[in-house]
């Protein structure tokens, strides 16, 4: 048996936040559970194709938006789950990360701030 690597502290916490949602997805009716596990399942593998594992502002920022959506989603009176469109998704990651010869990580982060002010 081949030991199991350990997880980092931001990979337990992205898969609770998965976990958390198909929880939370079992407490809605069949039809909109279904639907909410697809579309947590496809948003998880969207970015974890897109996202830099190394641009961890970034990754902090979709936990907190994740978390966030996790509190509405197991609010009895909610019903169902959207998502924003794959292509705006990553856009603010794309538009922060096309970079120019003077490119700043700090103005990067500055960008999503601003972009993001209540995160």
């Amino acid at each position: 048996m081949t030991p199991r690597s350990r997880l980092s502290g931001m990979q337990r916490q992205v898969l609770g936040l998965y976990r958390g949602f198909l929880r939370a997805a079992r407490q809605k009716a069949p039809e909109e559970r279904r639907r909410v596990e697809s579309v947590v399942s496809t948003e998880f593998r969207q970015n974890a194709k897109n996202v830099d594992r190394k641009n961890f502002l970034y990754i902090e920022y979709l936990l907190r938006r994740g978390q966030r959506q996790l509190e509405q989603l197991k609010n009895p009176g909610t019903t169902g789950l959207s998502t924003l469109n794959a292509t705006s998704a990553t856009s603010v990651q794309s538009d922060i990360e096309i970079s120019g010869p003077a490119y700043d990580k700090s103005m990067a982060m500055k960008q999503i701030i601003k972009f993001y002010p209540t995160c």
